[in-house]
């Protein structure tokens, strides 16, 4: 993957407004639905979108800007053998490893918590003995950040596992932040015959510029303008699996909330609903027709409101 800067046409050092800017042009641009016909649009798309996973949370484009992430989000340097010292020694020419030693230094540096990994690139989780001799090998946590379009579609990712293999890892639709998938036999090697510990790959998914998701619902704050609000009318607004079309009611109100129906995160046999707040919104620009006519109009129902709302 090329550098995630390059990817979003930005210069290192920006700022997340721009950073945000530019994903959701490029995302317009490139979005699968406006390029049907076209397959690798798609993947530009998804280029697109795991850039801003990383560059769009600032704890991630941080340890990006260090190096201490690649552009997959994978870390470059799992864990460190060189120097002197520690479970990594040199003895008669060649390197020997004190596994007592690295359970140990394994036990107090990182952690494992079972359902959510830890920060640790590496961690042991006990159990090492399996018969006489026999030890299984050590669990290696790593981490992976998606887009918040891939967790709810699902997606692939290529990780680059401690003793140098790449493998492919295939991310299901409607992972949660922090999800952890276990890769069985991935980990360490195992000694004297006991089997080889797991990899486990914490999922982080990035926060979005529009979407918010509360358990399998989605939600979207969506701007309309005051005719829109006041005449009501189809609009089309985004969805994580493409755009839709939305009917305004005639009258709608700031905080007027809408709801479509199984639009939202689908995992096993369960579905959730996307649901879209109006905002009211004035331009930018003054419009002094839109002045003229509101004038004319009268402030007839300012009084009025707020007596229904108890503040008069």
């Amino acid at each position: 993957m090329r550098d995630l800067y390059d990817i979003l046409e930005l210069k290192k050092g920006c700022g997340d407004d721009e950073i945000k800017r530019a994903y959701r042009r490029l995302a317009k641009d490139y979005h699968p639905d406006r390029n049907a016909d076209k397959p690798e649009i798609a993947e530009k798309f998804k280029e697109i979108s795991a850039a801003y996973a990383i560059l769009g949370d600032q704890a991630q484009r941080a340890r990006y800007d260090r190096g201490e992430i690649d552009e997959n989000g994978n870390e470059r340097a799992p864990f460190g053998g060189a120097g002197g010292g520690g479970p990594f020694h040199r003895a008669g020419g060649h390197t020997e490893f004190d596994l007592d030693d690295a359970q140990s230094m394994f036990s107090e540096f990182f952690r494992f918590t079972g359902g959510r990994a830890g920060k640790g690139k590496s961690s042991s989780t006990g159990g090492f003995n399996r018969g006489p001799g026999q030890r299984s090998g050590l669990n290696i946590t790593y981490e992976v950040t998606i887009g918040f379009e891939e967790a709810v579609n699902g997606t692939t990712r290529r990780l680059r596992l401690n003793d140098g293999r790449e493998v492919d890892i295939k991310v299901p639709a409607g992972i949660q932040d922090g999800q952890v998938i276990r890769l069985a036999g991935q980990g360490g090697p195992g000694f004297g015959g006991g089997k080889a510990g797991d990899a486990l790959i914490q999922v982080n998914v990035a926060k979005h510029p529009y979407f918010r998701r509360e358990g399998l619902d989605i939600h979207l704050e969506l701007p309309i303008s005051v005719d829109e609000a006041i005449l009501g009318g189809d609009i089309e607004v985004p969805t994580p699996r493409g755009r839709l079309t939305v009917r305004v009611p005639r009258g709608s109100s700031t905080g007027r909330r809408l709801r479509l129906r199984d639009k939202g995160i689908r995992r096993r046999d369960q579905v959730g609903h996307l649901y879209v707040t109006l905002r009211v919104m004035l331009p930018k620009d003054r419009d002094t027709k839109l002045e003229a006519a509101i004038k004319e109009w009268g402030g007839r129902y300012g009084d009025q409101l707020r007596a229904q709302a108890g503040l008069k």
